[in-house]
């Protein structure tokens, strides 16, 4: 007779097999920390604390719950999931026999296409005038990067000296999971990076007080930047040409869209985003297919009524 499994405790097990097992990333695990903490919070609303008696019903009203919040159909579904996988955890490993979200569909999320900026506000971006001194070229080498590799902002700040291959122009970088990859850099991208790193890193890396830090991107203390600082560098710059608001990730989104509007493989653009399947990658084909109806509608001689 198995002995009793208490929700949390398991919860515990998932998410540990999350980050060993699978290689989850950071924000993963706590993303569905917090979604299964409040799971098994309503679940103790209800006098259920172990895997066993937790019914199909349960889950439904779950569900329920987290429409009445008027969620974001995106977090809903990301809810459901780590409700999904949990379960199909307690079940594979043998934990119980019970599994109440079997066959249970997920909420259906609406389609959203990515937020971009055009090639014309790109260029507007990055040609725009930059301080002089370490922090402007470190900035736009930032800006660059950012636009011309598609980098995610944690792979950004992750890179160290010893990932830039000058020679073969190409980048190590560390994607979810802590999957490496490698993606191409070159051009304006290319040049930006060399020029603060020659000229400008140095000078901040000065400033460090204790060890050395081996990050190409460095804070005015010498040490490796946040993530709220690279928001804040795309957020000031963005705002500086009109693009009020303007997120690291658009930036990424921008490098997909205008690279499958110039013809690029939609293969070769799920290597360099780094995305573990393609699927993910498919949503830029909807925004290439609004790029095309627009081009349609602006150059056809009678594509629009008179």
């Amino acid at each position: 007779m198995r002995p009793p499994w208490v929700v949390r405790s398991a919860i515990d097990d998932y998410l540990a097999y999350l980050a060993i097992e699978r290689g989850a990333s950071n924000n993963t695990i706590k993303a569905y920390g917090r979604d299964l903490s409040e799971y098994a919070g309503f679940l103790g609303e209800r006098g259920l604390f172990e895997p066993d008696r937790i019914l199909r019903e349960d889950v439904t009203a779950f569900v329920a719950t987290l429409r009445e919040r008027e969620l974001a159909p995106s977090s809903v579904e990301r809810k459901v999931a780590a409700v999904k996988g949990f379960h199909k955890f307690l079940v594979r490993e043998g934990l119980t026999d019970n599994h109440p979200t079997s066959r249970l569909p997920l909420p259906k999320t609406p389609d959203r296409l990515p937020d971009v900026i055009s090639i014309a506000e790109a260029d507007e971006l990055l040609s725009q005038p930059f301080a002089d001194g370490p922090l402007g070229m470190r900035d736009r080498a930032i800006l660059e990067v950012l636009y011309g590799c598609g980098l995610r902002v944690s792979e950004l700040i992750g890179i160290d000296c010893a990932d830039i291959d000058a020679e073969k122009g190409s980048l190590r970088v560390m994607g979810k999971g802590d999957k490496e990859r490698v993606v191409p850099i070159g051009g304006m991208a290319a040049h930006a990076m060399q020029a603060y790193l020659s000229s400008a890193r140095s000078l901040l890396r000065v400033k460090r007080t204790v060890a050395t830090s081996s990050a190409v991107f460095l804070n005015v203390r010498g040490g490796r930047l946040s993530r709220q600082a690279i928001f804040r560098i795309v957020r000031t710059y963005g705002g500086r040409v009109g693009l009020d608001g303007l997120h690291p990730h658009t930036l990424r989104h921008s490098f997909a869209t205008h690279l499958l509007e110039g013809g690029a493989d939609l293969r070769v653009l799920q290597e360099l985003l780094g995305h573990a399947d393609i699927v993910t990658t498919q949503v830029y084909t909807h925004v290439d297919r609004a790029h095309i109806r627009e081009e349609y509608l602006s150059t056809h001689p009678r594509a629009r009524m008179r």
